[in-house]
């Protein structure tokens, strides 16, 4: 291990392995501070279940449109850098939120306010994402392309870790300090990577190569198709022959050449937009594509996420605490990587549609035991509920995993060459989106039914529908490609 560690810092340099882990660390040790927002919103606000899992989605919906954040940073330059600047300034927005919440307790204390700075701080923390991303893509393919895995696994490893971590201290935090302490001491994760930003060194962007390519996400494509370029090489050689024309007549002034270069800039870095706007739309119509992408949006929208609702029941009709809860996020970090494992390890050569049918059939099974644990039928076999609460976590997040495998494989081998960065990032973006609209739904179930807080008698009724609407995603598998293993797509 240490072996290993010490390869990657000779070939990728400490500062750069440094500042990977630590975002990725501090994208996992987010539980920490996410856990006291979520009992900000429910005991300092007494926001309903459904008011609460609104503000949450809002507040999460940044992570939707990540695309946006790698097109800026791949086609806009600041200061002839494409990276390290957008990270300091996602590290900012990450920053300045959680010190702000902490030191005034009016804007902490009142739902829009909280709910906005919330916001910008997953706006920071998403395009700190999508740049680290870019980062390592583009180290790879300029050092060492064999080392691609390598610093993948290092980066989940990381997260793990911090999530981990996070998830322990969360709970031991909420029980022994004030929420706006716990601001404060997560600020210190981004403010430390803020300034390990400095150590990173970049290369600045040749003037000359920009206006021919782009890199996004450590992919290069063409600024412009090809009928835009045969396009732009006639209105270049008219340019010059209407320069040369001009200059036997009479002489321009250097004044005047500072708009057309200003004019030239921007033209050439909306080109590049308009480019890379181009390619994606392009590549997401193909039906390859579409259709997988269409399942995985469905499989999220159609079936309403109940997890806030569930989380006011268990604390406050079971009077589970928020130790117990962090170690339960703890067990659910474990499962993932069980997950991972088992599915490498025996799935991997199985048909992609029977896995996803499977996982489904499997989550509505698992959430009969959140109907056992409303029901209290748990009780009259003397089974605690922090046994049931334990274990519905655990399968869940491991089924979950089998779920979510299959969308990255697919996402990874249905990705053209040139902008698979690019396009990963819309892939996730679409997860991520068909997760925030389940959190809405969910939200507006609860509120049809009446479930507040201290008031959960039509949750049975919510759950049953939640169980009913696993199945609909199954009718869909049709969309999925029908020899789609693990192994090929």
């Amino acid at each position: 291990m240490i072996a290993w560690l010490k390869q990657l810092k000779a070939s990728f340099g400490a500062s750069f392995i440094w500042l990977i882990c630590l975002i990725y660390f501090t994208q996992g040790f987010r539980s920490f501070v996410w856990t006291a927002v979520s009992y900000q919103l429910k005991d300092r606000l007494q926001l309903s279940p459904s008011a609460s899992q609104f503000v949450s989605s809002i507040a999460f919906f940044p992570w939707s449109i990540k695309p946006l954040y790698g097109i800026l940073s791949d086609c806009i330059p600041i200061k002839g850098r494409k990276r390290i600047p957008y990270l300091v300034i996602a590290t900012v927005l990450s920053l300045l939120p959680w010190l702000v919440l902490g030191l005034n307790a009016t804007l902490r204390n009142s739902t829009w306010h909280l709910m906005i700075f919330l916001t910008v701080q997953n706006l920071g923390s998403a395009m700190a994402d999508v740049v680290v991303d870019a980062m390592i893509a583009e180290a790879v393919r300029f050092e060492r392309a064999s080392f691609a895995g390598d610093l993948q696994t290092i980066s989940w490893l990381a997260m793990a870790l911090g999530g981990i971590c996070g998830s322990l201290l969360g709970g031991f935090a909420l029980t022994n300090l004030q929420i706006d302490t716990i601001f404060l001491l997560f600020s210190i994760l981004p403010a430390i990577q803020l300034l390990s930003c400095a150590l990173v060194e970049e290369n600045s962007v040749d003037s000359n190569n920009s206006s021919s390519s782009r890199l996004v996400n450590g992919n290069s494509i063409q600024d412009e198709d090809n009928s835009l370029g045969k396009k732009s090489d006639i209105g270049n050689l008219r340019r010059k022959k209407s320069q040369k024309n001009r200059k036997q007549k009479a002489v321009v002034p250097s004044e005047s050449k500072i708009p057309e270069k200003v004019d030239s800039l921007a033209l050439r870095l909306f080109n590049s937009l308009k480019a890379a706007a181009y390619s994606l739309c392009h590549a997401f119509k193909q039906p390859i594509i579409l259709r997988p992408m269409t399942w995985f949006f469905l499989a999220h929208v159609t079936v309403p996420n109940l997890s806030t609702v569930m989380f006011y029941y268990q604390t406050e009709l079971l009077n589970l605490d928020a130790s117990f809860l962090g170690t339960v996020r703890v067990v659910g970090w474990f499962s993932l990587m069980l997950g991972t494992f088992i599915y490498n390890r025996y799935l991997k050569t199985m048909k992609l549609r029977r896995i996803l049918m499977w996982a489904h059939i499997g989550l509505s099974i698992l959430t009969l035991l959140d109907i056992v644990l409303v029901s209290r039928m748990n009780v009259a076999f003397g089974i605690s509920d922090k046994i049931m609460v334990l274990c519905g976590s655990a399968l869940a997040d491991a089924v979950n995993q089998f779920k979510f495998m299959p969308f990255l494989i697919l996402s990874g081998k249905l990705c053209p060459p040139g902008i698979e960065g690019t396009l990963f990032a819309l892939f996730m973006s679409i997860n991520n989106l068909g997760s925030t609209l389940g959190s809405f739904m969910g939200a507006g179930l609860a509120s049809i039914l009446n479930i507040s807080s201290g008031s959960f008698d039509n949750l049975l009724v919510g759950i049953v529908i939640q169980v009913l609407c696993t199945f609909i995603p199954i009718a869909f598998l049709f969309l999925i490609p029908k020899e789609a293993t693990g192994i090929s797509a």
